[in-house]
C-alpha cells in the first residue's frame, strides 16, 4: 500500500502518515513559535507509531499556506529536504483545502495576524474563491464557516467552527487531483503579503 507522509505548519504543527488512504498515525500541536522544535520529532513519532521507516515513504504532501512566514517555511523546507534525501516526489497544496474538502460548502478562515484573516470559499469541497487576505468584516462567507481564524473574530463569523488543517486531508486532496490528471503541485509558499522580516532595508 502507498505510504504518504503529510505535513502542515500553516497553523498547528501537524504530521500524518497515510497508508492506503487511511491515517495510521498523526501528531498535532498548536505552538505558534514551536514549529522548528516540534516538527522533526513529530515525523519520527508517526513513523514509529505506524511501524514504518523513512524508506517506506513513497511521497510527501505539504501545506503551502497561506500562513505567516516563519512557521510555513519550516514545513516547506523540511518537506523539500526529506523529499530530496529519500528521492520521492513532494507535492504542495493550499492548506485551507484540507478544511474545505471536509466541510463541503464552506468558508475556511485562518488567522493572518495584523487584524486580518486568510480565507477561501468552497462548494462541494472544491475551492471557488481565494485564497485571499482581508479584514474579517470584508469576507463574504457562505456555508459553514470553519477555521481557527474565524473563531478569533466571533463578531464577523458568528457560529464558526474552530479547526486547523489536517495534513491527512491534504493527502486526500492530492490523491483526488492526481486521479483527475493534475500533475503540477507547486511548493511555493502562499504568504499573500510581504513577510514581517525581510532583507531589503527601508522596504
Amino acid at each position: 500500500m502507498r505510504v504518504i507522509l503529510a505535513i502542515d505548519t500553516s497553523a498547528a504543527v501537524a504530521v500524518a502518515l497515510v497508508r492506503g488512504g487511511e491515517t495510521v498515525a498523526s501528531r498535532a500541536e498548536f505552538a505558534p513559535r514551536g514549529h522548528a522544535e516540534l516538527l522533526a520529532g513529530f515525523i519520527e513519532a508517526v513513523l514509529a507509531e505506524a511501524g514504518a521507516a523513512t524508506a517506506d515513504v513513497e511521497s510527501i504532501v505539504v501545506g503551502t499556506g497561506p500562513a505567516p512566514f516563519t512557521g510555513l517555511r519550516v514545513g516547506l523546507v523540511t518537506a523539500r529536504t526529506l523529499g530530496y534525501a529519500l528521492g520521492v516526489p513532494v507535492r504542495g497544496v493550499c492548506s485551507l483545502d484540507a478544511l474545505g474538502v471536509e466541510h463541503g460548502t464552506a468558508t475556511v478562515v485562518a488567522d493572518a495576524r495584523r487584524k486580518e484573516v486568510y480565507w477561501a470559499r468552497y462548494e462541494d469541497g472544491v475551492r471557488v474563491a481565494g485564497p485571499s487576505v482581508s479584514a474579517p468584516a470584508d469576507v463574504e462567507s457562505a456555508g459553514v464557516v470553519v477555521g481557527r481564524g474565524a473563531a478569533l473574530y466571533a463578531e464577523a463569523f458568528p457560529g464558526a467552527v474552530p479547526a486547523d488543517p489536517d495534513p491527512a486531508a491534504l493527502a486526500r486532496v492530492v490523491d483526488a487531483a492526481l486521479a483527475g490528471g493534475q500533475t503540477d503541485f507547486p511548493l511555493e509558499p502562499l504568504y499573500l503579503r510581504r513577510p514581517d522580516v525581510h532583507g531589503v532595508p527601508g522596504a
